[in-house]
């Protein structure tokens, strides 16, 4: 600890530290160890709360379109069945 360099170069670590956690990383930093929700999650709840609805609708187009799929499925599957024959009439 004699060195004549530890002092200056402490001070610069801690006025590059400062300088760096007084910018927009320390309030984002700050912001996290508060446990605030910020502005950016609000819209991010807001965009992913709409995602949710639109993946809702179309889970149930999909479902509606495999009812569909599947009642055409059986309609094609009985006019593929040969007709009964006929009794032979004695």
């Amino acid at each position: 600890m004699n060195s004549p360099f530890v002092v200056p170069v402490v001070m610069f670590v801690m006025i590059g530290l400062t300088i760096i956690l007084r910018g927009p990383l320390g309030q984002a930093i700050a912001d996290r160890v508060r446990g605030g929700s910020g502005g950016h999650d609000a819209h991010l709840r807001e965009e992913l709360d709409g995602l949710r609805l639109e993946v809702d609708e179309l889970r149930g187009q999909l479902a509606e379109a495999h009812e569909r799929i599947d009642f055409t499925e059986r309609l094609l599957a009985r006019r593929d069945e040969p007709a009964p024959l006929p009794s032979p009439r004695d």
